[in-house]
C-alpha cells in the first residue's frame, strides 16, 4: 500500500483506547440504558452507542468517503452483551480498513452530508484523528454517568477509585 505511517499510528492509537472503552462498555447495565443525568443530556444507550460506534466513523471515512446522516444506521443493541460486540466488530472494521488503506488515501477528501448536501469537508487524515480524540471524549462523559450510578469505573490511562489498575 505504500507509506503508512499515518496509517499505523491510528491502528496503535485505536488499540491503545480499545481496552478502557471495552471495559466501559462491559458495566453498563440495560436496566440504565435509558437514564439520563438532567433532561438535555443523552441516554446512557446512545452515549454508550456513540462509544461504541465511532469506530465505525473510520471505516466509513476511508471505504465510502461520506457519511450522511440521512442514511448512516445506528445498532439497536437489546443489551449489553450486544453493545459490546458492536464495539469489537467497530473496531476490527477501523483497523482492517486502515491496514488497507495508505498514507496518500489519507489525504483524499472526507464529506460529511445531510440528505446528499455537503455540511463539511476535510482529508480523511483530519477526521480520523478527530474521531479518536471523539471516542475518549465520550468515553469520559460516559464515566461520569457511571460514577452517577454507582457502576464502577475502570482504570482508564491510570488507576480510579473503583480499580487501582493492578
Amino acid at each position: 500500500m505504500g507509506d503508512t505511517i499515518f496509517t499505523t499510528a491510528f491502528i496503535k492509537e485505536l488499540e491503545a483506547e480499545t481496552g478502557a472503552s471495552r471495559k466501559c462498555l462491559e458495566r453498563i447495565p440495560e436496566s440504565l440504558f435509558d437514564w439520563k443525568p438532567h433532561e438535555k443530556s443523552m441516554t446512557m444507550e446512545y452515549l454508550a452507542l456513540l462509544v461504541a460506534e465511532i469506530p465505525k466513523w473510520i471505516t466509513y471515512m476511508l471505504e465510502k468517503s461520506e457519511i450522511d446522516f440521512a442514511t448512516f444506521e445506528h445498532f439497536k443493541p437489546k443489551n449489553t452483551s450486544e453493545l459490546v460486540k458492536h464495539f469489537d466488530e467497530n473496531i476490527e472494521g477501523a483497523k482492517n480498513a486502515l491496514m488497507q488503506s495508505s498514507d496518500q488515501q489519507l489525504l483524499e477528501p472526507f464529506f460529511l452530508k445531510n440528505n446528499g448536501q455537503i455540511l463539511f469537508s476535510s482529508p480523511k487524515k483530519e477526521n480520523i484523528g478527530s474521531s479518536i480524540n471523539h471516542l475518549v471524549h465520550h468515553r469520559g462523559q460516559l464515566t461520569v454517568y457511571m460514577r452517577l450510578n454507582n457502576i464502577p469505573v475502570p482504570s482508564i490511562y491510570g488507576p480510579s477509585a473503583d480499580d487501582k489498575g493492578f
